[in-house]
Protein backbone atom coordinates (compact mmCIF):
# COMPACT_ATOMS: atom_id res chain seq x y z
CA UNK A 1 0.00 0.00 0.00
CA UNK A 2 1.61 3.52 -1.34
CA UNK A 3 0.87 6.07 1.49
CA UNK A 4 0.95 8.80 -0.56
CA UNK A 5 -1.24 9.39 -3.41
CA UNK A 6 -0.65 12.86 -5.11
CA UNK A 7 0.39 16.09 -3.53
CA UNK A 8 -2.45 19.13 -3.34
CA UNK A 9 -1.36 22.08 -5.75
CA UNK A 10 -3.61 24.59 -5.45
CA UNK A 11 -3.31 28.39 -5.07
CA UNK A 12 -4.21 27.97 -1.29
CA UNK A 13 -1.87 25.01 -0.63
CA UNK A 14 0.70 27.60 -2.40
CA UNK A 15 0.09 30.25 0.26
CA UNK A 16 0.62 28.00 2.60
CA UNK A 17 3.98 26.95 1.80
CA UNK A 18 5.79 30.32 1.54
CA UNK A 19 4.07 31.46 4.51
CA UNK A 20 4.01 28.65 6.71
CA UNK A 21 6.26 25.85 5.38
CA UNK A 22 3.30 23.03 4.85
CA UNK A 23 2.66 21.16 2.32
CA UNK A 24 -0.66 19.28 1.49
CA UNK A 25 -0.68 15.39 0.01
CA UNK A 26 -3.56 13.47 -0.58
CA UNK A 27 -2.84 9.90 1.37
CA UNK A 28 -4.24 6.73 1.75
CA UNK A 29 -7.81 6.88 3.56
CA UNK A 30 -6.02 3.73 6.07
CA UNK A 31 -3.17 5.60 6.77
CA UNK A 32 -2.22 6.98 10.00
CA UNK A 33 0.12 10.10 10.71
CA UNK A 34 3.14 7.39 11.85
CA UNK A 35 2.84 6.08 8.64
CA UNK A 36 2.40 9.45 6.74
CA UNK A 37 4.99 11.19 8.91
CA UNK A 38 7.59 7.97 7.51
CA UNK A 39 6.41 8.34 3.89
CA UNK A 40 6.77 11.82 3.24
CA UNK A 41 10.38 11.75 5.42
CA UNK A 42 11.94 8.94 3.50
CA UNK A 43 10.67 10.44 0.02
CA UNK A 44 11.32 13.64 0.03
CA UNK A 45 14.23 13.37 2.40
CA UNK A 46 12.87 16.10 4.95
CA UNK A 47 12.46 16.55 8.63
CA UNK A 48 8.33 16.62 9.73
CA UNK A 49 7.40 18.42 12.52
CA UNK A 50 4.02 18.70 12.83
CA UNK A 51 0.75 16.89 10.96
CA UNK A 52 -2.85 17.69 10.33
CA UNK A 53 -5.49 14.70 8.66
CA UNK A 54 -8.78 15.60 7.37
CA UNK A 55 -11.19 12.83 5.95
CA UNK A 56 -13.93 14.13 3.39
CA UNK A 57 -16.92 12.00 2.89
CA UNK A 58 -18.23 11.36 -0.48
CA UNK A 59 -21.16 13.36 -1.97
CA UNK A 60 -24.18 12.48 -4.44
CA UNK A 61 -23.89 15.30 -7.10
CA UNK A 62 -26.82 15.51 -9.43
CA UNK A 63 -27.02 17.49 -12.62
CA UNK A 64 -29.66 18.23 -15.52
CA UNK A 65 -29.43 15.91 -18.64
CA UNK A 66 -32.00 15.51 -22.05
CA UNK A 67 -33.13 12.38 -20.33
CA UNK A 68 -33.95 13.88 -17.10
CA UNK A 69 -31.68 14.21 -13.58
CA UNK A 70 -28.53 12.12 -13.20
CA UNK A 71 -26.50 11.07 -10.03
CA UNK A 72 -23.47 10.42 -9.99
CA UNK A 73 -21.32 10.08 -6.55
CA UNK A 74 -18.17 11.94 -6.12
CA UNK A 75 -15.39 9.92 -3.93
CA UNK A 76 -14.17 10.11 -0.56
CA UNK A 77 -10.54 10.93 0.11
CA UNK A 78 -7.88 11.88 3.02
CA UNK A 79 -5.48 14.81 2.62
CA UNK A 80 -2.69 15.48 4.76
CA UNK A 81 -1.13 18.88 5.36
CA UNK A 82 2.64 18.66 6.56
CA UNK A 83 4.84 20.76 8.55
CA UNK A 84 8.42 20.72 8.11
CA UNK A 85 11.42 22.10 10.03
CA UNK A 86 12.96 24.93 9.48
CA UNK A 87 14.95 25.54 6.86
CA UNK A 88 13.73 22.12 4.84
CA UNK A 89 11.66 22.48 1.61
CA UNK A 90 10.10 19.85 -0.95
CA UNK A 91 10.88 20.74 -4.82
CA UNK A 92 7.58 19.22 -6.41
CA UNK A 93 8.39 19.96 -10.13
CA UNK A 94 12.10 18.83 -9.87
CA UNK A 95 11.08 15.60 -11.41
CA UNK A 96 9.54 17.64 -14.89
Amino acid sequence: MSVIIKPVLTEKMSKHTEKFNRYGFYVATKANKIQIKEAVEKMYNVTVTNIRTMNTPGKVKSRMKRSGVQQSLVGKYKKAVVALKQGDAIDFYSNI
